[in-house]
C-alpha cells in the first residue's frame, strides 16, 4: 500500500509508542491526585509540556493539552471571544477549518459577534493590505491558519501577525497542518495563539496543544475540575502529552531536511500529474504551499470515483478534509476560491510522508492517470 493521506492522520512513530507504552502500563495516575502514583504523572505531564514550549519557543504556562486541533481552535476562537475586555468583531477568512468557522458561526448566532472574511486570491493567499484594510479599534480576534489542510497554501502569518499586534488585536492562527513542516515559534511568528495537533505528526489521535500568550483572558470551553490552570477542565491525558512532545521533537529535528527532500518530490509528482492526466489541475498555491502536499481537481471525474479507482491499486489518498467525508457537499475551500461546485466535487489530496519515495509517487503518477481515465470511461 502506498499511503498518501498524511494530512488526515500520521502512522503512529515507533519512537512515539515506545515513549508512551511506560505512561500507558506503569505511569497511569491522575495528575491531580496528591499521593505518588499522582504526582510522578504530574512530573511527567510537566516534563511533556515543557518539551512542547521548547519547540514552539514559549514558556510552558503558556502551553493548554487539549484533546486536538478542533478543541485547540474552539478553545482560541470562544475562549478568547468571550474573554476579552474588548469589541464584538472577529476576522477570519471562508478557508478556515471548520473548527474554526463552526466557532465564529456560534459566536454570531448566540453572542452576536460581528464576523469578517477576508478575501484571498484564486490560490487561497491572503493578502496583508486587506486585512490592514478592515481590522479596527473593537476588533476581538484574528484568526487565520497558517496552512490550508485542503489546498496546501501557506499564509504569510508574520506579515498578517504584524498587523494585527500593530491594531492592538490578538492573533490565532491554526497551524495544526503546519506542525513539521513550517517553523512555529511563536514569538518569530508574532502570534498569540497557536493550535497543534499529534495525529499529524505521529502521535496518537486524541491529543492536541494550544497557545496562549501569557496573561490573554480566556474564558473556559470546558467546565470541571479546573485543570490546565483553569483553561480546559479535564483529567489530563499524560501519555498523550508525552506522545505529541515526543513527536513534535522529531518532527522539528527532521523538519529542516526533510521539508525541501519532499518538496522536491511533490514537484516532481505535481508535473508527472499535470503532463500525463489530460483535464488535472493544480489547487492551491504552486510555491507557498506544504512541501507533502499535492491537490488537483480533475474535470469529468467525481473525486470519490477516482479515489475508489485508487484504491484498487492500492493507493490511499483524499478528496479533500478527512472531517467532510461522507459529506455530498462540494468543497467550502474550492467553492470560497470560485471553483464550481461540480469541478469542485472532483477533487483528490496526495499528502506525503518521510516515508514517502520518489518510487511510491512515479507508480501514483501512472495510476491516476490510469484511474481518472477509467472513471471517465476512456481507456488508459
Amino acid at each position: 500500500m502506498i499511503y498518501l493521506d498524511n494530512a488526515a492522520t500520521a502512522p503512529l512513530r515507533r519512537e512515539v509508542a515506545e515513549a508512551i507504552w511506560p505512561i500507558l502500563t506503569q505511569g497511569f495516575g491522575n495528575p491531580s491526585s496528591h499521593h505518588r502514583v499522582g504526582e510522578a504523572a504530574a512530573a511527567t505531564l510537566k516534563t511533556a509540556r515543557g518539551r512542547i514550549a521548547r519547540v514552539l519557543g514559549c514558556r510552558p504556562g503558556e502551553i493548554t493539552i487539549t484533546s486536538g486541533g478542533t478543541e485547540a481552535d474552539n478553545l482560541a476562537l470562544k475562549g478568547l471571544a468571550l474573554g476579552a475586555p474588548r469589541g464584538r468583531h472577529i476576522i477570519t477568512t471562508a478557508l478556515e477549518h471548520e473548527a474554526v468557522l463552526d466557532s465564529c458561526d456560534y459566536l454570531h448566532r448566540l453572542h452576536g459577534f460581528e464576523i469578517t472574511l477576508l478575501p484571498t486570491d484564486a490560490t487561497g493567499r491572503v493578502d496583508p493590505a486587506d486585512l490592514a484594510r478592515v481590522i479596527r479599534p473593537d476588533s476581538t480576534l484574528v484568526s487565520i491558519h497558517y496552512a490550508n489542510n485542503e489546498i496546501g497554501t501557506v499564509q504569510p502569518i508574520r506579515e498578517l501577525a504584524a498587523i494585527a499586534l500593530a491594531a492592538g488585536v490578538p492573533m490565532h492562527t491554526d497551524a495544526v497542518q503546519a506542525a513539521g513542516w513550517l517553523p512555529l515559534n511563536v514569538a518569530e511568528l508574532g502570534v498569540d495563539a497557536l493550535s497543534i495537533s499529534g495525529h499529524k505528526l505521529g502521535a496518537p489521535q486524541g491529543v492536541g496543544a494550544l497557545y496562549l500568550r501569557g496573561r490573554l483572558p480566556v474564558e473556559p470551553v470546558l467546565h470541571g475540575g479546573g485543570q490546565e490552570r483553569g483553561k480546559r477542565s479535564g483529567t489530563e491525558n499524560v501519555a498523550g502529552a508525552v506522545g505529541l512532545a515526543t513527536a513534535l521533537d522529531l518532527a522539528e529535528t527532521e523538519r529542516v531536511d526533510l521539508a525541501p527532500r519532499l518538496a522536491a518530490l511533490r514537484d516532481a509528482f505535481v508535473a508527472a500529474v499535470l503532463e500525463s492526466t489530460p483535464g488535472a489541475a493544480l489547487t492551491g498555491h504552486p510555491l507557498h504551499r506544504l512541501p507533502g502536499h499535492a491537490s488537483f481537481t480533475f474535470a469529468g471525474t467525481g473525486g470519490e470515483a477516482v479515489l475508489l479507482e485508487l484504491e484498487r491499486f492500492d493507493i490511499v489518498c483524499s478528496s479533500g478534509s478527512a472531517c467532510a467525508a461522507g459529506s455530498d457537499e462540494p468543497s467550502h475551500v474550492l467553492t470560497a476560491l470560485g471553483v464550481p461546485a461540480d469541478l469542485a466535487q472532483t477533487a483528490v489530496r496526495f499528502t506525503l510522508s518521510a516515508g514517502t519515495t520518489a518510487a511510491d509517487l512515479t507508480e501514483a503518477a501512472t495510476r491516476v492517470r490510469e484511474a481518472v481515465a477509467a472513471v471517465r470511461g476512456l481507456a488508459p
